[in-house]
């Protein structure tokens, strides 16, 4: 098994990657602040966390805060050594060349 062949294809998006990246040094981060360092829409960051959850990479809570509905994620310790494995990689593969 080469090299490319340990990248892990859950965390080809852009927007995964970042997301990945956001909450491995943060604890929780709501929707809103997520999607603004994201720079990106509603429904795409909606989508990606979605994708992640399901892989068990992420955690994503949802609770009212006054009535006002609030998402937020963090990553969980399958996830983090994952992203560490793929970031892992990623390094040898630069240095392969």
């Amino acid at each position: 098994m080469g090299i490319i062949d340990k990248l892990n294809k859950d965390f080809e998006s852009r927007i995964r990657l970042g997301l990945m990246s956001v909450l491995m040094v943060n604890d929780w981060i709501d929707f809103t602040e997520m999607k603004a360092l994201l720079n990106t829409t509603d429904g795409n960051l909606a989508s990606h966390s979605s994708s992640l959850e399901k892989s068990g990479y992420i955690e994503i809570k949802k609770e009212f805060v006054g009535k006002k509905p609030k998402t937020s994620y963090r990553v969980t310790n399958m996830g983090r050594a994952a992203f560490v494995c793929h970031l892992n990689s990623l390094e040898k593969l630069f240095k392969s060349k």
